[in-house]
């Protein structure tokens, strides 16, 4: 029954159900297993919004039940220089950051692998929806999770091969329900805890409220695509592409009642750019230059599936290679506000084939 053979893990764990059921799972399979609870944000303790203390207790809560060792470990000075201070200079700059992106890459599988190596971790374990295979040459393969309202192969394509190949994922196979059913039936009290959602580090809080902390606001003309003013914004940074609520433009006199969306945000001029024609979100095309590949580097051009955001189904596209070195990314049909400071996650089937910062986009 056992296939751990002692081999002692490393598991994260955050105080939710996931990553509870995880560690029992490889509990049950013979594993040795260990916690580690990771602390990535110190900015306040205002508990309406920072919930550390509670999921603290609700890791120790799980550990004790189980029996098994909880570390803990602060990285919020690495948070704070390797994911959130990145996350403020692309809002500067007018793009839009996915810091969960960067947290796997730089906390998660960065710092949290070298932290487990230290206490003697043979292997880490996570509560990730993915699943890890092997080519019968033996190299590695991350493969979407079966719950693809769940998967999350998207927000771990950047993270380097070699941090990967030394996790297990034991949900990978399971469903949310069946994962929370195992949690019940096992006892765990957060057996219905809600899941995290949003950035982590801004919780509940109004988004335009946090950012306007650390990033001053630039009023500037709200311009449709024919260059006529239909209002003022606060900032770029606190828009993003396809946005449509909270732009304080409705009922401009003369124009239909439909919706606008931010199309562009234009720095030379800080114009922010709207339409009430949803046709002008699309882009054809989008290009990227530091492709992370999760397996051999495929020869292009080549034909592939992409994602360029979490949950989307997956799209067709043609890569090729620019001149310049760049890849280009030619969708079948066009993509709904492709945002550069995002990412494109390409696949191949169940396989998660790595992904790239998006740096342009058009039509």
């Amino acid at each position: 029954m056992a296939t751990g053979e002692n081999n002692k893990v490393i598991i994260g764990m955050s105080g939710g159900v996931d990553s509870s059921v995880a560690a029992m799972l490889l509990q049950r399979e013979g594993y040795d297993v260990q916690g580690l609870f990771m602390k990535n944000w110190d900015e306040d303790d205002d508990t309406r919004y920072c919930t550390a203390s509670e999921d603290l207790a609700d890791a120790q809560r799980v550990a004790e039940q189980l029996g098994i060792v909880l570390h803990t470990a602060n990285f919020a000075a690495e948070y704070w220089d390797n994911v959130f201070e990145d996350f403020l200079e692309e809002y500067a700059a007018g793009r839009t950051p996915n810091p969960d992106v960067l947290c796997n890459r730089e906390i998660k599988f960065k710092q949290f692998v070298n932290y487990a190596a230290s206490l003697g971790s043979d292997l880490i374990g996570t509560g990730h929806y993915v699943r890890a295979t092997h080519t019968n040459e033996g190299e590695f393969r991350l493969l979407k999770g079966v719950d693809a309202n769940k998967d999350q192969s998207y927000f771990l394509q950047a993270v380097p091969v070699a941090q990967l190949s030394g996790c297990l994922f034991p949900l990978g196979g399971l469903k949310k329900a069946e994962v929370r059913a195992i949690a019940r039936e096992a006892g765990f009290h957060n057996h219905r805890k809600k899941d995290s959602t949003g950035i982590c580090f801004i919780g509940e809080r109004r988004f335009r409220d946090f950012l306007q902390r650390y990033l001053p606001t630039q009023p500037g003309p709200i311009r449709d695509s024919e260059g006529v003013t239909v209002g003022e914004h606060i900032g770029l940074a606190y828009y993003t592409l396809g946005q449509r609520q909270g732009l304080g433009i409705g009922g401009v006199r003369g124009r239909p009642e439909a919706a606008w969306y931010v199309m562009d945000k234009r720095g030379a001029d800080n114009a922010l750019i709207v339409t009430q024609d949803t046709n002008d979100l699309a882009s054809r095309w989008l290009s990227t230059s530091a492709v992370n590949w999760l397996v051999p580097t495929p020869a292009l051009p080549k034909r592939f599936t992409a994602r360029v955001r979490y949950r989307q189904s997956d799209q067709t596209c043609r890569v090729t290679r620019r001149a310049d070195g760049q890849l280009l990314v030619n969708f079948d049909v066009p993509q709904r506000a492709v945002t550069p400071g995002q990412y494109v996650c390409f696949y191949d089937g169940d396989v998660c084939l790595g992904g790239g910062l998006i740096e342009q986009a058009g039509r």
